[in-house]
């Protein structure tokens, strides 16, 4: 029995080292959020605005899932981020253009 091999025993990994951060959950929230305003600008925009609108919005959404493990605190940033240019782009486009409802 002495001369018996044993068998080493890696230690546990940390508990808290695989949760999701609440954070990403909430910018997710906010993306999915803008998504709906994204898609009815076609009420105001035109057709050419709403689709390098929407193309914005993938690029942020694209970033969102880059970021979801490395950096997920600033997941909610991109959502806010993504309201205000969406707002800004309607509301310039509609001085400068004149689009309408």
């Amino acid at each position: 029995m002495v001369l018996q091999r044993r068998r080493r025993i890696k230690p546990a990994a940390d508990p808290g080292a695989h949760q999701a951060s609440p954070w990403a959950f909430a910018g997710m929230v906010l993306m999915a959020a803008s998504f709906f305003l994204y898609a009815a600008s076609g009420l105001i925009a035109p057709w050419w605005a709403v689709v390098v609108l929407i193309l914005g919005w993938l690029f942020q959404l694209v970033l969102c899932f880059a970021w979801w493990t490395p950096h997920p605190k600033r997941l909610p940033v991109v959502g806010v981020v993504s309201m205000v240019v969406w707002f800004c782009s309607l509301v310039g486009g509609a001085m400068a253009f004149g689009w309408s409802a």
